[in-house]
């Protein structure tokens, strides 16, 4: 027992070993390889008590505890929470278990045949009772979030927009559960009341907005969830069409963000609710949402820029700057530059007729009119700092 004893103590006070069960697990398990540093932090956390726990056990000759068994249940029902396959889980700990093994075996002097059949035969039977364990609370999780769709959905969206999930496969293995697809293209849709006195969107505006994104039959409901005073939707980005309707109707206001990436969904929320933090009152207008655009711009002006200004002009600009409408981008810049149509159409030259088409023409393209106070302060952004 005194020569187990050393061998515990060497390998846990080597931070080393962790780090190399944590390198084997990534490599050889795709589901942990995606991992953010966040649930790094925990794997990694996990993995120094198991192997505390395991050599414990082999020291001891000893069995898992009952506080042992309600840890890896835990474990795995947070597993199950968050998408991660059960089969990924499993073999995490049995990479771990063989890298444990190895590292006792490059001990010197090396345990003897008794202690390394030992070892062998508590990693064993250790396994066992964790797989059965593990896998027992996995689907129970499991089934309780399928049972629980709504619930399911909305747990679903709050991992989303907080960042708390393993890859884009785990969340649509997890989606697929629930009988859903995660919209690719998608809009994330963040709404508040419109007066903003902070008092929360209510329960009939909230069913009223769910309902009026309701597929053709009436199903799906899109995956929706609260956050403070705002009601946070996920929805398919053609979706984002209707939604400034769909919000003025309920005397709502909102940001809709739809340029990220399903693995940037908490992006995309922090950037929708700054924007909602930010904006001031002459951004929002009946029949309109903010935008990335909008978002992108209020970050910028708050000296927090999410992105380059190449792309808040893409966002911003959109088609003008294609080479066949040289002549509305010449249009937007001259009237931004004198402030007003008359004196823009004189500068290059066109019938004020003429240029107000083409002011229109921008607002067709851009869907930003010129003339508005907000929209123009945003076009007048991008064209500066795009160039």
């Amino acid at each position: 027992m005194k020569e187990r004893e050393r061998v515990r103590q060497r390998l846990i006070a080597d931070p080393g070993v962790v780090a190399t069960i944590v390198a084997a697990v990534r490599e050889q398990v795709p589901a942990y390889a995606a991992l953010d540093d966040g649930r790094l932090h925990e794997v990694r956390a996990i993995a120094a008590w198991a192997l505390d726990r395991l050599l414990h056990l082999w020291v001891t000759d000893g069995a898992l505890t009952p506080a042992d068994v309600r840890r890896f249940r835990g474990i795995a029902a947070a597993r199950a929470a968050d998408g991660r396959p059960m089969q990924a889980v499993l073999r995490a700990y049995r990479i771990a278990a063989t890298v444990m093994t190895d590292e006792v075996a490059a001990t010197t002097p090396p345990p003897g045949a008794a202690d390394a059949f030992a070892l062998a035969r508590m990693a064993l039977t250790t396994l066992d009772t964790l797989s059965e364990e593990m896998a027992t609370a996995y689907t129970a999780t499991s089934e309780d979030l399928t049972a629980d769709r709504d619930r399911a959905l909305r747990l679903l969206l709050d991992d989303l927009i907080a960042g708390r999930h393993a890859s884009v496969g785990a969340l649509t293995d997890r989606a697929a559960r629930l009988g859903r697809q995660l919209p690719d293209p998608y809009c994330l849709l963040v709404a508040e009341p419109a007066e903003g006195d902070g008092t929360g969107v209510t329960q009939e505006a909230a069913a009223g907005l769910l309902a009026a994104f309701d597929g053709p039959g009436g199903d799906p409901t899109p995956p929706a969830t609260v956050r403070g005073s705002r009601l946070v939707l996920l929805l398919p980005a053609e979706a984002g069409r209707v939604a400034p309707r769909a919000l003025d109707e309920r005397g709502l206001r909102g940001c809709a963000i739809s340029g990220e990436s399903l693995d940037r969904i908490a992006v995309a929320y922090r950037l929708a609710a700054d924007a909602l933090d930010a904006a001031p009152a002459h951004a929002h207008h009946p029949g309109r949402v903010l935008t990335d655009g909008d978002a992108q711009v209020l970050a910028l002006l708050g000296g927090r820029p999410a992105t380059t200004p190449e792309q808040i002009g893409r966002l911003i600009l959109g088609p003008l700057v294609q080479p066949g409408r040289r002549h509305l981008m010449e249009a937007l810049t001259t009237y931004l530059d004198t402030g007003s149509a008359n004196a823009a159409a004189r500068r290059l030259g066109l019938h004020p007729q003429s240029l107000r088409y083409r002011l229109r023409r921008i607002g067709d393209l851009t869907t930003r009119d010129p003339r508005d106070p907000w929209q123009r302060l945003t076009l007048d952004i991008a064209r500066t700092i795009a160039h």
